[in-house]
């Protein structure tokens, strides 16, 4: 079976995991998924992740992270551009999640970064996904 959109699929295994209390939680591996992921571990919605090699397409190990009361750190978790519809804005109109609480995930010409990092470096990109 062909999956149409992997970035849906992991944002959704990250955030069924985070609903039932999981350390860990596995996705496919995908460049778009590794950049993904290492935007989540620096804004520090995750501890970790790792790639692992299963002889095919590999496996990234996506370590959760909780606070001091065990609740998730990520709340939500939304797919923004979806393989029907893209959404590109210029670093201008990106958007303020919570009023700068959250994060966009954009996808630029310099690689997956962070909303913040979109306006110190002046690029837009397609809105991946928002996470608060």
């Amino acid at each position: 079976m062909s999956m149409s959109d992997p970035i849906a699929d992991m944002l959704t295994r990250i955030r069924n995991a985070a609903r039932i209390d999981r350390q860990q939680v596995d996705i496919k591996a995908s460049n778009i998924c590794q950049g993904i992921a290492a935007v989540l571990k620096q804004e520090g919605y995750i501890e970790d992740f790792d790639r692992i090699d299963d002889g095919k397409q590999g496996v990234l190990r996506i370590t959760l992270k909780y606070d001091q009361e065990g609740l998730p750190v990520i709340n939500e978790i939304t797919r923004s551009s979806k393989p029907g519809r893209r959404i590109y804005l210029s670093v201008d109109k990106l958007p303020r999640v919570l009023g700068g609480m959250g994060i966009a995930v954009i996808s630029t010409s310099k690689g997956v970064m962070s909303d913040r990092s979109c306006r110190e470096a002046n690029v837009g990109g397609e809105i991946l996904c928002t996470v608060s």
